[in-house]
């Protein structure tokens, strides 16, 4: 997993546009270019991540915040453990588009965390996204609900480090195992994103639609094999490879439809595949 701060600390001390057609095509329109910046992301005592809302969250929603499960304040999960409606007043330092520390949100539930599947902790929020909206002009970052595709150029935005991270997916696998945990269906970056400690619960943001598509959370730091902070691939025949310098993250599609109206998690909501306590 990528360490918190302290860990994190000693790792860093060793570490043309061109002519426009003169006559545009019909019903042909030039995309905005979304801007992938430090807005709407968090930094947490020992982590980062991102106030977020799914395509059907209203702006009088509590807000809601994702990072990873491994940054629960109470400590790892187990694996099998699920936790849900956990109280909690942990607070999340709001950052603007150039990373600048604009206000401390605070939370008041653990709504979901696990480290089973997958490595997630989502926090309920005492504000709501039109309160954040009105006294910081900040808006949340959207949960995409479709898979991400192989090939996509993402950023990882740590709002722990204030710093950015780009690459492109290099692929999926199958089972990612780090220590006593395993992760289903894992992201796997391409080369350029270095994340380092504290850049654990980073949200991972696809560049062409500046949604979040995953939450990143490991890398092989020392080539060992699938011990903790060395995490392995298992494909589906058991084949186990280890791929020293290598970052993962944990797909975030599968998050939105185990929430309802008005934010609340319901595990036995249709299409709902989250682990269950």
């Amino acid at each position: 997993m990528n360490k918190p701060l302290l860990a994190a600390l000693s790792s860093l001390a060793l570490a043309g546009l061109g002519a426009a057609p003169a006559v545009a095509a019909p019903h042909t329109a030039v995309k905005p270019k979304v801007t992938v910046d430090f807005a709407g992301t968090v930094s947490l005592s020992n982590c980062s991540g991102s106030v977020i809302r799914f395509p059907n969250s209203a702006d009088s929603d509590p807000a809601l915040v994702l990072t990873n499960g491994h940054c629960l304040e109470t400590g790892f999960p187990d694996p099998g453990e699920v936790i849900t409606g956990q109280s909690s007043s942990r607070t999340f330092g709001l950052l603007n588009s150039t990373g600048s520390k604009v206000a401390t949100l605070r939370a008041n539930q653990v709504v979901y965390s696990t480290m089973t599947d997958t490595d997630v902790t989502i926090y309920r929020l005492t504000t709501t996204y039109a309160q954040i909206k009105s006294a910081y002009g900040i808006s949340p970052l959207t949960v995409n609900d479709t898979h991400p595709t192989a090939g996509t150029a993402i950023k990882v935005v740590s709002g722990y480090w204030k710093r950015t991270y780009s690459c492109s997916i290099d692929g999926f696998v199958y089972r990612l195992k780090e220590g006593d945990w395993t992760w289903k269906d894992s992201v796997r970056y391409t080369s350029t994103c270095n994340t380092i400690g504290g850049t654990s619960g980073s949200p991972v943001i696809d560049t062409g639609t500046g949604k979040v598509v995953a939450v990143n959370n490991t890398g092989n730091e020392d080539g060992e094999t699938c011990t903790v902070d060395n995490p392995c691939e298992v494909d589906q025949n058991g084949n186990v490879t280890v791929h020293q310098g290598t970052n993962y993250a944990e797909e975030t599609y599968q998050i939105p439809a185990c929430f309802t109206t008005g934010n609340k998690l319901n595990l036995s909501a249709s299409g709902c595949t989250l682990p269950k306590p």
